[in-house]
């Protein structure tokens, strides 16, 4: 039976701490073994994944050291801009308030014409006066001259300037340096001689029914 060979008898056993035994002549140096560093980053990324870095637990957005901060409640409705409150009137002669819209009519009646007349829109209770007064009294001395004037538009016109007026001389007048020019409201209406040239026309009607009746036997 063959014996199977033996090692070398001639080879001497390697000194520890010496070189390789089956090392190159002329070779370079091995390098020690490093053992393999953990990839910097984040240490929960999964590897193959791109973006940004996951959410971990005790990190809900994804940012380190940020803590988490509940949003105040009623946060997702924002407040709506108040409504604009009206504008107050202003006087459409002097600009000053309190006004109220109102409208003041003045009426003349001839033999054969007719005319019609008015002023409207938001007046402080000095100027809404001074129109009342004017007008009222063109009406008195200017709107008996016709018969349909006597009896329908001349009493119309002042008893409807006599409810409008109480809206105007129920306001407070303007504060002093808020309005510009006001309308002179002048005298009263029983203070104004032109007022009684109304009466001439009613003495007229009064004077011929009175002569009608005393002519009839």
């Amino acid at each position: 039976m063959a014996t199977p060979p033996q090692g070398n008898p001639y080879a001497t056993a390697p000194q520890a701490g010496g070189p390789h035994p089956y090392a190159q002549p002329g070779g370079h140096p091995q390098a020690p073994a490093v053992p393999p560093q953990q990839p910097s980053g984040n240490p929960f990324a999964q590897p193959g994944t791109f973006g940004p870095p996951q959410a971990h637990p005790g990190q809900p957005y994804g940012h380190p050291g940020t803590p988490y901060t509940p949003a105040p409640p009623h946060a997702h409705y924002q407040a709506h801009p108040a409504h604009p409150q009206p504008l107050t009137p202003a006087c459409r002669f002097c600009g000053g308030s309190p006004a109220v819209p109102v409208t003041f009519r003045a009426h003349r009646g001839l033999l054969v014409v007719m005319t019609f007349r008015k002023l409207d829109g938001p007046m402080c209770g000095t100027c809404g006066v001074a129109v009342y007064r004017a007008l009222t009294t063109e009406t008195l001395w200017q709107g008996w001259w016709s018969p349909v004037s006597l009896f329908v538009f001349t009493p119309f016109t002042l008893i409807h300037n006599l409810v409008v007026s109480r809206k105007v001389k129920k306001l407070q007048p303007p504060a002093p340096g808020q309005h510009g020019r006001q309308v002179d409201p002048g005298v009263p209406v029983h203070r104004r001689p032109l007022a009684y040239v109304g009466l001439v026309p009613v003495l007229w009607l009064l004077f011929m029914i009175v002569s009608g009746l005393t002519q009839n036997p």
